[in-house]
This record gives structure tokens, sequence and C-alpha cells, in this order.
């Protein structure tokens, strides 16, 4: 059952939206608003794409970890990392398809998450956005999926 999307928005609309996020600018992201408007793009193409993949630089394993938690929730997937913490930068890679999980060093400069949304058909969506904030999803409304 698909979630409702209260507020319209299209797949192109969610697509503009979310072009700034390239994966190499850094963007800011100024107000509640845009937040919101931005979880809404994502949670759209995630919805119309077969899965997705996450990766999360964090500062350390608990800051990752937590995003991991509330992206995983927001997309509806309930992973089971077992990782080990380590108290420096972190990478932790997630794939929705298959539940598989890791953690590693990171010594890059990124901090948030890539969003990798995967389609299995030609013409699907097949695209990755990041680096959003890594607490995105920390509000409690914001699991509209």
């Amino acid at each position: 059952m698909s979630p409702p999307n209260p507020s319209h928005l299209t797949i192109q609309a969610a697509q503009a939206i979310l072009k700034p996020f390239n994966c190499v600018d850094t963007q800011s992201i100024t107000s509640e608003s845009e937040k919101a408007q931005i979880r809404q793009a994502i949670l759209l193409l995630a919805e119309n794409s077969d899965f997705q993949i996450l990766g999360i630089c964090a500062d350390n394993a608990d800051q990752g970890l937590a995003a991991l938690k509330t992206y995983s929730a927001a997309l509806g997937y309930q992973p089971d990392p077992n990782l080990i913490p380590i108290d420096e930068p972190v990478y932790i890679k997630f794939n929705g398809n298959t539940g598989l999980c890791y953690l590693d060093y990171y010594t890059g400069k990124y901090r948030g998450v890539l969003v990798s949304c995967q389609s299995s058909f030609e013409g699907g969506i097949n695209e990755m956005y990041g680096h959003l904030p890594l607490d995105l999803f920390n509000n409690p409304e914001s699991h509209e999926r």
C-alpha cells in the first residue's frame, strides 16, 4: 500500500528539489519547511523505486547509526546492524535490497547521507542524492512512508 502524497508532489518536481544534492557540492538547508520538502521528495522517489542504498558519512558510529535508524524507518526498512562502533569518523553502507550493512573508517570531508534509489526496469528511478542532513528524519512526523 502506498502512503498518501499530501503535497501532491510529482516525481519530476521531487527530482528537481533534490537535484542540488549532487553528492559533490555541499548544500545548506535553512528552514524546517525546506527539510520537510526534501523529506517528501526522498520518500516519493523511494516509493517509486524498487529499493534504496544508504551511504552515511558521520563523525562517529553513534551519529551514523542514529541516522541509519531514522532514515531506514522512514524508508520502511528494519536493518539489524551488528556493527562494532568506532569513535572516529565512519562510513556506514546499508543495502535495502539485501539487508547487508557495514561500517568502516572514513577519512573524507563530507558528512551526511547518500540515498541511492534503484529500479530494476528501464526508465525507472536510478539516481543518488546527497549529502543529505544526518538528522533529516529525526522529526517524528517525518516518517510519512
